[in-house]
């Protein structure tokens, strides 16, 4: 007797209308600018002559350069014109002062905490910085100056924000950064779980959890084997079930799938550019950021409310 297949589950909506206006406000320009924020840089109380547009008006400009897509020089007449509607008598910084200030701009990824603890997704993508476009290298061939930054993440399965984020060269490991996300959570915030794809199946990554006093969820490898020690305990523990009840059962168990929202993210982040537009790593660095935080305004707005549908 054959069995059809079984069909995939089918979800519906039930926030549309406060997504709908959510979405809505994503493109208003009002949302990004805040009468009340420092213009002007205060007082160093150094020798020399202090910066005269503050580390917020910098990131402001910037941020419309991101979410617009815009060169530097277009930035300050946008960012004119937007300050001229809004009857602020505010100067703009020229192009060169953008220029230069991004590369040591302390970038404010602001969030929100989730009330009952943190379950950290993480995962890691490839953003090009140098090298033709895809039509090119599909024509042609690649060539071999194409290269890519490599960006770590970790969000809230809760909140969908950007908690932690690290840029690095293509050649490091995602396990080798995952230390430098965990110190981006704060002490005093508790760490539920951390999950992340096999890639981090590594001593290291399992020790830097189990001393936040989290739980790692992490799939084993096939031909994982058991380990002495207290950081692998959870470890041990997922392979015991991997082989008794499947990987896939366990995948359930455990909660793995939450780590779709994380890949969820990297796409956002994509669609804010499949590239960077910066040429050194510093300024590479506080773009990556900048779009962190359009994409926890955005979500800040608003998220889509889910529920299966029978």
């Amino acid at each position: 007797m054959s069995h059809s297949p079984q069909s995939k589950p089918r979800y519906r909506t039930t926030n549309w209308k406060q997504y709908n206006a959510a979405l809505k406000a994503r493109g208003s320009l009002t949302i990004w600018l805040d009468r009340g924020m420092s213009w002007f840089a205060a007082a160093s109380g150094k020798r020399g002559r202090s910066p005269q547009f503050s580390d917020a008006a910098i990131q402001f400009c910037l941020t419309i350069k991101n979410l617009f897509g815009l060169a530097l020089r277009q930035t300050t007449g946008f960012v004119q014109s937007l300050l001229a509607l809004s009857g602020l008598l505010w100067p703009v910084p020229d192009f060169s002062t953008l220029c230069r200030r991004q590369r040591s701009l302390d970038v404010q990824v602001v969030y929100r905490s989730s009330a009952a603890g943190l379950h950290l997704l993480v995962d890691s993508t490839g953003i090009k910085f140098l090298g033709e476009g895809e039509w090119k290298c599909k024509k042609h061939g690649p060539e071999r100056r194409r290269q890519w930054r490599k960006l770590h993440i970790g969000i809230d399965a809760q909140t969908l924000q950007v908690r932690a984020i690290c840029v690095t060269s293509n050649n490091v490991t995602d396990a080798a950064v995952l230390p430098q996300l965990l110190n981006q959570v704060p002490a005093e915030e508790p760490l539920l779980t951390v999950t992340g794809d096999g890639a981090y199946d590594t001593q290291p990554v399992h020790a830097a959890v189990m001393q936040r006093n989290a739980t790692p969820i992490i799939p084993p490898r096939k031909n994982a084997r058991m380990r002495k020690g207290d950081a692998f305990a959870h470890r041990n523990a997922a392979i015991s079930a991997c082989r008794r009840f499947g990987r896939k059962l366990w995948k359930n168990w455990s909660g793995y799938h939450r780590r779709s929202l994380v890949e969820t993210k990297m796409n956002c982040i994509k669609r804010l550019g499949e590239r960077v537009m910066s040429r050194t790593f510093e300024r590479q660095v506080n773009e990556l950021h900048i779009r962190a935080a359009i994409l926890n305004r955005f979500t800040e707005l608003g998220c889509p409310q889910t529920v299966a549908v029978a």
